[in-house]
């Protein structure tokens, strides 16, 4: 078992899907939540409560724009004062389904400043206390696209390939931080595949579409396409992983990329 007692975790795009399920998980082993998204005052309450009867002492509310470093430094500092984070995971993001003849500048800023330069901002006001204290877990959420390339997606493949370049590069900066005794500083991935979230929706009206509206067939081209256990990942089992990586067992796995995607990967 996992014991987070006196941690606090900081869980960006936590008030639903994959987020949310991290932020459950490390709440059930009992850290702090620092809950993050762009919500409104009664989803973020919502979430918050949520989090706490999973078990977190305590869990706040914070608002930043991935894409504004400003913003995002004013969340880090005011997480600081807080605590922490001891724990930060990465798993705001945004994805838009298009080519390259069709997609635009905002597009690309747009998705490069959410899913890699809020990242990267992230990582890099987190680390060095998270050295300064010997332990601590960045875990990001980069997709299997950030390890394979799908046609439409250029943006959102290119900002995950770049956060599994980054996670590694920040491993190797802190792969000595701290110690067994102290539990280390370790930075990992996980590549989810097709997982039952909101970002997927789109995908999946479109392939309904074509089949009179069935959402379940649907979903089932989808896998069919891509991924060959046919089954989709519900967002508790990546909250799981998580919450391993952020075991004291887990000091020397560090660098890493876990997918989660049926075999995707492997073909």
């Amino acid at each position: 078992m996992t014991d987070l007692t006196g941690k606090t975790a900081l869980v960006t795009g936590s008030v639903q899907g994959i987020g949310l399920a991290i932020a459950k998980a490390l709440a059930g082993a009992g850290a702090r939540v620092a809950v993050h998204g762009l919500a409104n005052p009664e989803e973020a309450q919502a979430a918050v409560a949520e989090i706490k009867a999973a078990g977190a002492p305590d869990a706040r509310f914070f608002a930043a724009d991935m894409r504004d470093v400003a913003a995002v430094e004013t969340m880090m500092a005011d997480v600081a004062v807080w605590g922490g984070p001891d724990i930060l995971v990465n798993n705001a993001g945004i994805q838009k389904t298009v080519s390259f003849a069709e997609a635009d500048a905002a597009t690309w800023d747009a998705i490069i400043g959410v899913n890699l330069s809020g990242v990267y901002h992230t990582m890099r006001l987190a680390l060095p206390a998270m050295a300064e204290r010997g332990f601590g877990r960045v875990i990001n959420i980069a997709s299997v696209h950030g390890l394979v390339a799908s046609v439409n997606k250029a943006p959102y493949v290119a900002s995950k390939f770049g956060v599994v370049g980054m996670s590694k590069v920040a491993a190797l900066e802190y792969a000595a931080s701290g110690s067994r005794a102290s539990g280390g500083v370790t930075v990992n991935c996980i590549a989810p595949g097709w997982t039952e979230t909101a970002i997927i929706e789109p995908q999946v009206a479109a392939r309904a579409a074509l089949h009179g509206g069935d959402r379940d067939k649907g979903v089932a081209d989808l896998l069919a396409e891509k991924q060959p256990s046919h089954r989709t990942s519900d967002p508790s089992e990546i909250g799981a992983l998580a919450l391993w990586l952020c075991s004291p067992v887990a000091h020397n796995v560090t660098g890493v990329t876990i997918p989660v995607d049926g075999g995707w990967t492997a073909q």
